[in-house]
């Protein structure tokens, strides 16, 4: 069997870091956040862990961007990175990782193609 210690005590919450990338997302973004709310909640009461979101603006060419300053306006715990050009999703990825400030780190498509619902589980 395979240990690992988690990193995080009682004086200590520990931190999810999801990293977003972003291309063309104006649409996408307002659900994702709202449904990725929903499981940051059920995180932060059943295990005390927090989210961050590291969304990457991967140079879209819509609104995504002002949308995510809106969405960091509101609430602090939303980051962003954003390119000046489309540099592609792995770089959008590294960007993201590279920006995370998290224990953990799950990396998740703003058109919830991977339901966020399932990050507490």
């Amino acid at each position: 069997m395979y240990e690992q210690e988690i990193p995080g005590d009682a004086a200590h919450e520990r931190v999810l870091s999801i990293v977003v990338p972003c291309y063309n997302e104006e649409e996408s973004i307002p659900l994702f956040y709202r449904e990725t709310r929903k499981a940051a909640n059920e995180l932060r009461q059943r295990l005390r862990v927090q989210v961050e979101y590291v969304f990457v603006d991967d140079g879209s060419t819509d609104s995504t961007l002002d949308i995510l300053k809106k969405l960091r306006a509101q609430d602090k715990q939303v980051h962003y990175v954003s390119f000046s050009r489309n540099f592609g999703k792995e770089s959008a990825l590294y960007a993201g990782l590279r920006a995370a400030n998290g224990d953990f780190v799950a990396t998740l498509d703003a058109d919830l193609q991977d339901p966020p619902s399932l990050l507490p589980r």
